[in-house]
């Protein structure tokens, strides 16, 4: 006699339903992430499609041929810090992404928030050299009192090309906000402004490869001005320190 099939609890089913939901989203995310651009990216839109798959799901096929990745980003920082009575000092500079990339190195389980830095320098970058001199001119600037965002952004855009100053401010948010935390893990919460700065340094190339005599081209340098302190709601400075100062303090 055939044993009669047990039927799956509602709570079971429920369970099922929905991990096969969240399998086919992400399977369709991560397909849209590597795809080439298209039209089917605005289905999610960009920001929300890179917001799930950044930092921990991100992947695209820029290691292989004809475009491979070629250079390697910096994102150092430094901060001007309220010593009481000393008065304001101005710190030395940390290398945040030697700092996160020492978290992946030799590691067979590397953790994604070893790559925060390298993509927020290579996304800032990029975003930097869209724009003209004038606009470059601008970031080079200091702008930290009050709503600086809104004074950067509103001075960067009397000089045109508002769309390219929207893009970069987006940007520029974002390396404020990483560039403030790690100055508050690295130097407390005495800290009442910031500088960030990126780099990018190419490898040799190709063609120059058996020779021995070859260097590596210098790098490319965006330096911007002194910034305010930026934070993002949900962000928790206490999680970062803790990990980012570990290692850093490991490293000294």
């Amino acid at each position: 006699m055939d044993k009669e099939k047990k039927k799956r609890s509602p709570l079971v089913r429920g369970v099922l339903v929905a991990l096969s939901l969240v399998t086919a989203w992400h399977i369709f995310a991560s397909f849209l992430w590597i795809a080439p651009h298209s039209p089917m990216r605005e289905i999610p839109t960009q920001r929300a499609l890179s917001a799930y798959m950044i930092p921990f799901f991100g992947q695209s096929w820029s290691v292989f041929a004809p475009e491979p990745i070629n250079g390697s980003y910096t994102f150092q920082v430094r901060a001007v810090v309220d010593e009481g009575e000393a008065g304001l000092v101005e710190t030395e500079w940390v290398d945040a992404t030697a700092v996160e990339l020492s978290m992946i190195q030799y590691n067979l389980f590397p953790p994604r928030g070893g790559l925060q830095a390298s993509q927020v320098a290579s996304e800032h970058k990029r975003e930097h050299d869209a724009l003209t001199d004038d606009h470059q001119v601008i970031a080079e600037l200091n702008y930290f009192e009050g709503d600086w965002e809104a004074r950067l952004s509103e001075k960067m855009a009397s000089y045109g090309e508002e769309d390219l100053v929207d893009d970069y401010m987006v940007k520029e948010h974002q390396a404020t906000a990483y560039a403030t935390q790690v100055a508050l893990a690295v130097w407390g919460d005495n800290v009442v402004r910031v500088q960030y700065q990126v780099s990018r340094q190419n490898v040799i190339p190709f063609e120059q490869r058996h020779d021995p005599d070859a260097e590596q081209p210098a790098p490319q340098i965006v330096s911007t001005g002194w910034r305010g302190l930026a934070e993002n709601p949900g962000q928790s400075n206490e999680a970062f320190r803790e990990t980012f100062l570990r290692v850093y303090e490991g490293m000294n």
